[in-house]
């Protein structure tokens, strides 16, 4: 895969370019850019045609950076791309083209280059088109994929300039506060807030028989004495791990501590359902707090 201006200093003329493209021998690819070969693009070929063709320095970005870091699933959809600001490329078919003025410290050296994990949130973040969808991107991107608030808090300071400010810096001190799942982020957005539950403290340690163990949601300081454990696995993969949560158990029941535990599917599936119980329990121990009814509630 080659630019034009490359096979030019290779003594390649257009004239021979454009013949061999003519001949079926290459492929022009993008406006500059030329496969050496005939057929199907490869996606290696594709990414390296849409840097070429962003006129290097470029690096991959958003939903490509994500599949690139191993986040989302490879797929035939266009290359992302961003470039220093004021680069002349413009989005061809088969690529889209980003433009950033902190280019230099948003990249990280990697074959082929692309954005670093905290920017390749920040960038999925701020694409989106509402300030809701932003927060949500954010906290479930960073949280799935173990992308520090602190990292991400770093990067935000060197983009002074970005979308959906507000929201995503509030958004960074939920996950410093201890959402580290994307089942924690599905509780807390679709069930806590959705419908006006108090806002739980998050990995709070617990000394159950000489164990120090984290819980995911404690209420206790709305008064409450209920702690909300968010399981994503279907069972227990080890006897340690099965060890723990019986430990778990048994503590709180010794301390007179309701306890609620809820998986994937009953956050994922039925947020409302999960939402009436935990105020059930809520109400129940005391708490008169207002709540309300999200939109899934309302119905149609």
């Amino acid at each position: 895969m080659f630019a034009r201006k490359q096979l030019r200093k290779f003594g390649i003329s257009d004239d021979a370019v454009r013949a061999n493209v003519k001949a079926g021998r290459w492929q022009r690819v993008h406006r500059g850019v030329v496969a050496l070969f005939s057929g199907p693009l490869p996606r290696a070929a594709r990414i390296a045609a849409a840097l070429l063709y962003g006129d290097l320095p470029a690096a991959l970005s958003h939903r490509t950076a994500a599949q690139e870091w191993g986040w989302w699933p490879v797929d035939d959809g266009p290359i992302h791309i961003t470039v220093p600001y004021g680069t002349s490329a413009l989005p061809q078919a088969g690529v889209v083209v980003h433009r950033s003025r902190a280019f230099k410290k948003i990249v990280v050296s990697h074959d082929p280059p692309r954005t670093s994990r905290a920017d390749t949130v920040i960038d999925l973040a701020t694409a989106e088109p509402d300030e809701a969808s932003a927060e949500r991107t954010l906290l479930a991107v960073a949280s799935a994929n173990r992308v520090g608030a602190d990292e991400i808090r770093t990067r935000l300071a060197a983009r002074p300039a970005y979308r959906h400010r507000i929201v995503l810096d509030r958004a960074v001190r939920l996950l410093g506060e201890g959402i580290t799942s994307m089942l924690e982020t599905r509780y807390f957005l679709d069930v806590e807030r959705a419908h006006g539950i108090p806002r739980a403290r998050r990995q709070v340690p617990v000394n159950a028989f000489g164990r120090k163990l984290l819980e995911d949601c404690s209420y206790e300081a709305t008064g409450v004495p209920l702690i909300v454990r968010l399981d994503g696995r279907a069972y227990h993969s080890d006897a340690e791990t099965a060890f723990r949560d019986r430990r778990r158990d048994n503590f709180a029941e010794l301390s007179g501590t309701a306890r609620l535990v809820y998986g994937w599917q009953d956050v994922a599936r039925t947020p409302c359902a999960v939402a009436r119980e935990v105020m059930v329990v809520l109400r129940r121990e005391g708490w008169q707090g207002p709540t309300m009814r999200c939109r899934k509630c309302l119905g149609p």
